[in-house]
């Protein structure tokens, strides 16, 4: 039996948690180091799946098990975590610490996960397409069977109410698995938790429902172990979770007759065995992805927007409703601000987006002002504001960064919006950057834009100018060569890859060697049919039909042109995403 060591990494909130590392016995000289990550189910730790270090038979991997935030031996209320989002920040964090610590890349990890942490792993898989060679999720919690009527909507209503609060699990030990020592376990175990936060059990259905219905994104060889006779989860979306994984490499296997404990059932080895023939299998060959650069022509982002920008069938039930939408909108331009700036310049304009980012309630009367603050809290909207403090927290992390290696900070944004993410993020630095260059195609964004340059008193670095951000001639001719560039909110209004590719290759020919490159993408949106049939677009009062691009096409895009991706932040609905790139010579 191996020996672990136990282990804490420090998290982006600055929470250390506990982990457990076991070193491979065994390894290949001049062969890199491989490893196996496990993720416990709710309520449970890492030691609770330790046992799969030596079942699974693999001498020549590492393996590494954490307890996740609020369980066994990390900190935190327990079952508790600040929202469903960190957790998945963290498996983020963690794969980092491997590389950095251990010296294991992600493209050299296999991921084992059951329950809640298959439902973690799926949506860190979907949000941040990691490069991993395979994942196997057991029993993935995707609907919990909570039994009571109507138990999810009643819990939504008292958290409305009280606020957070915790519910005990109802499931008996004799549920999980019919293994009488794991039962015993179970049950004398101190560090399983009993209880579960509402805040994180129903930001895991949440995560879930958007997961399963967008599993295509997901491109990573999958291997799915569904128990046959499970108590705790329901099966029916473990079934359209695999049969919409984007993966060409994905097995499915039921076991009949076993319960949710599927890595811990009595007769285990059936799953260990083909867990571990998947796990050698996807490393006995070359780690390869589809290539998505031909997305927008090809798949079902590309199918998605075509249905988006069909017309309905007249007086069809769809098309009387989104007219009435349309109708109850144009009402509401009356009374509300922020819509009447949409329908004047278009809801994706860079007036809507200053409008929504300083996110002030303006109308006419206090109904007016109510409307709009409905208006300004859509889920979008809140969405946008979220990646503006992401695009920040970037920024003054690269500049900083700039600062460390002794070079100057000169930066580019070239579709800038009215500029008030850049320039607010210059506040309170001790330093200023040596210059900032910002561009828009829109004479009114560019005034607006250097208005507000003035009223910061920036005017001694910055300036804006009018320019195309998809002319790479122009861009690659940018001068002095900026150290760090930035693209916030545009690639997402543009379906056409090849638009992108050219505006990010002349970014890439402008960028000094070793520069930075910060860039958005919009990989999932829940109200893709409103905008689409109910939002008029900046050019010329179009319906805003948009193509999402999942996070693996995004990063490919950017990588073709000459990037590495460094780092990521993504919001807490999966809307948007903010990533930094570094130029890599060659």
């Amino acid at each position: 039996m191996r020996e672990a060591s136990t282990q804490r990494f420090t998290t982006h909130d600055g929470v250390e948690l506990f982990y457990r590392h076991w070193p491979a016995p065994t390894s290949q000289a001049g062969e890199p180091r491989r490893a196996v990550l496990l993720f416990h189910r709710g309520h449970e730790h890492s030691g609770r799946i330790a046992h799969l270090v030596d079942e699974l038979d693999l001498p020549g991997f590492d393996f590494f098990a954490w307890d996740a935030r609020g369980h066994g031996q990390s900190p935190g209320a327990r079952g508790d975590s600040p929202s469903f989002g960190t957790s998945v920040r963290d498996v983020q964090t963690f794969v980092e610490h491997i590389a950095a610590r251990h010296g294991i890349a992600e493209q050299e990890l296999a991921v084992v996960a059951q329950s809640v942490g298959a439902v973690l792993i799926s949506t860190w898989a979907h949000d941040y397409a990691p490069k991993v060679r395979c994942l196997v999720l057991a029993s993935p919690a995707f609907k919990v069977k909570l039994y009571v009527p109507f138990a999810r909507s009643g819990l939504k209503l008292a958290r409305a109410w009280r606020g957070n609060f915790f519910v005990n699990s109802y499931v008996k030990s004799r549920f999980l698995s019919h293994d009488p020592q794991r039962i015993a376990s179970f049950d004398s175990d101190e560090l399983i938790t009993r209880a579960i936060s509402v805040n994180v059990l129903l930001g895991l259905y949440e995560a879930a429902q958007r997961v399963v219905a967008d599993a295509q994104a997901i491109q990573i060889p999958t291997q799915l172990l569904i128990s046959g006779a499970d108590f705790v989860v329901h099966r029916a979306p473990q079934e359209r979770f695999f049969e919409r994984l984007g993966t060409l490499r994905k097995e499915k296997h039921i076991f009949p007759g076993f319960f949710h404990d599927t890595l811990g059932e009595r007769d285990r080895a059936q799953a260990t065995r083909r867990a571990r023939r998947f796990i050698l299998e996807n490393f006995a060959q070359p780690a390869a992805l589809p290539n998505l650069l031909d997305a927008d022509r090809l798949g079902y982002t590309c199918a998605e927007a075509e249905g988006l920008a069909a017309p309905l069938p007249r007086h069809s039930p769809r098309d009387l409703y989104w007219r009435a939408t349309r109708a109850g909108l144009r009402l509401g331009s009356l009374l509300s601000d922020g819509v009447k700036l949409g329908f004047d310049t278009g809801f994706d304009s860079g007036s809507t987006l200053d409008y929504v980012y300083r996110n002030q309630p303006t109308g006419v009367g206090p109904l007016g002002r109510l409307v709009d603050r409905n208006y300004l809290n859509s889920i979008g909207w809140r969405g946008i504001r979220q990646r503006k403090l992401h695009i920040e927290e970037l920024l003054r992390l690269t500049m900083a960064r700039l600062r460390e290696q002794g070079r100057e900070v000169r930066i580019v944004d070239i579709a800038a919006g009215h500029g008030r993410y850049i320039l607010e993020a210059l506040e309170g630095l001790e330093r200023l950057p040596e210059s900032v260059l910002l561009r828009d195609y829109s004479e009114l964004n560019v005034s607006q834009g250097q208005a507000l340059i003035e009223r910061k008193g920036l005017g001694a670095i910055a300036r804006f100018v009018q320019g195309n951000a998809f002319d790479r001639a122009d861009l690659a001719a940018l001068q002095p060569a900026p150290s760090l560039a930035v693209v916030s909110g545009l690639y997402e209004l543009f379906a056409d890859n090849a638009l992108v590719g050219a505006s990010l290759a002349g970014l890439g020919a402008a960028l000094e060697e070793g520069g930075y490159l910060i860039y958005t993408g919009q990989p999932w949106h829940p109200q893709l049919e409103l905008i689409a049939r109910a939002l008029t677009s900046h050019r010329d009062g179009q319906a805003w039909v948009m193509r999402r691009r999942s996070q693996a096409e995004m990063d490919q895009l950017v990588a073709a042109a000459g990037f590495r991706k460094l780092a990521q932040r993504v919001d807490e609905w999966g809307i948007f995403s903010v990533c930094l790139a570094q130029r890599v010579s060659g």
